[in-house]
């Protein structure tokens, strides 16, 4: 089973919502679509899955150009951030729905609703209505009738988006082993890069319409191709500032300099921009970091961790340490970055060193 899409794009008027497009999605393992609220990822499930048609461009489920096929046609499964359940129907009937319509056998769709409500642990609940249902059970039988139709592709946008923390985390956990043996592609959208690296599989990072990269997600992660992949594979945001690379010597704001060694030393000479993830600037002194002090803006404290926004020149930087750091509001504080974990792009934004 594979999904594919070829130089697809799609524009409304004179704005491209997607630029020219092509990935290659398998079976297996999630294949995340990563990026912030507008990016384009729910634009680009739909023209998949066939609820919104491409302005140009193909769509191929196992080889077989579907571009003009309805959403019926391709056997799809879509789930939404918002779930959609009917009212008026008990959960198993929710469930057998799609099994309904296709006209499926009664025993078999009996079979199926109670496998699948087995998998999503709704089996206690398949008498009542979705309005006797809290949030997580909702969305389990919402989850619960993609999974019923044996399709050859699930779309799940955003679908944890809406539920409360524990639930997200348990559903979070379970979602790539329902799914792992059902011989089905699985795309499923999110804003959050801790959750594309919880789900593993491969990841599309996608800004303003643009797929950047796609790869085996923790590839992604930690070799960005460019600037724009590292900054939305980075949350708290990326910290980036523009340095000068002169001799053996990386110097940044005129204030903080050091020693380069490995390939970043065989740089050529001139103006870069570094990028460094949050986690690796820390508040206290590392054998391979450099001391930047900051006056603190914002800080944001949890049970296990400090988070600290702090002003470097003209720009905003984050610190994020496990333990609880009594950071001061407008009080000066020097951080450490990790000068070994530092990404260095060039003027066009790709990845140099």
């Amino acid at each position: 089973m594979t999904l594919e899409i070829q130089d697809v794009t799609k524009r409304v008027g004179a704005e491209i919502h997607i630029h020219e497009t092509s990935l290659r999605f398998l079976p297996g393992h999630f294949n995340v679509l990563l990026g912030e609220t507008n990016a384009g990822k729910t634009t680009l499930m739909k023209l998949m899955a066939g609820l919104d048609q491409p302005t140009s461009g193909n769509v191929l489920i196992d080889g077989v150009d579907v571009t003009k096929q309805s959403t019926q046609d391709r056997q799809i499964s879509f789930v939404h951030q918002f779930f959609v359940n009917y009212p008026h129907f008990s959960v198993y009937e929710n469930i057998a729905s799609p099994l309904r319509l296709a006209r499926i056998s009664p025993s078999e769709i009996d079979r199926r609703v109670r496998e699948a409500a087995d998998l999503m642990k709704l089996t206690p609940m398949l008498e009542r209505r979705p309005q006797e249902l809290s949030g997580g059970q909702q969305q389990r039988t919402a989850l619960a009738r993609a999974i019923v139709k044996d399709s050859k592709v699930v779309f799940l946008d955003e679908p944890l988006a809406n539920l409360d923390y524990k639930l997200r985390e348990e559903l979070r956990s379970e979602l790539p082993q329902l799914f792992a043996d059902r011989g089905a592609v699985v795309i499923y959208a999110t804003s959050e890069p801790a959750e594309a690296l919880m789900l593993g599989g491969c990841t599309a990072t996608l800004h303003e319409g643009r797929v950047s990269q796609f790869g085996e997600t923790s590839d992604v992660y930690r070799n960005p191709v460019n600037l724009t992949t590292a900054q939305v594979f980075s949350d708290p945001p990326l910290n980036t500032a523009t340095v000068i690379k002169a001799g053996g010597r990386c110097t940044l704001n005129a204030e903080v300099s050091w020693e380069l060694s490995g390939p970043q030393s065989q740089l050529a000479d001139g103006e870069y921009m570094i990028g460094v993830r949050p986690h690796h600037v820390l508040p206290t002194s590392i054998s391979v970091g450099v001391a930047i002090a900051g006056s603190v803006q914002v800080t944001e404290l949890s049970g296990s961790e400090s988070v600290a926004h702090f002003r470097v020149g003209e720009g905003s930087w984050v610190s994020q340490s496990e333990g609880i750091h009594p950071y001061q509001v407008g009080e000066s504080h020097t951080f450490f970055m990790d000068v070994s974990k530092c990404f260095f792009f060039a003027a066009d934004g790709r990845l140099v060193a």
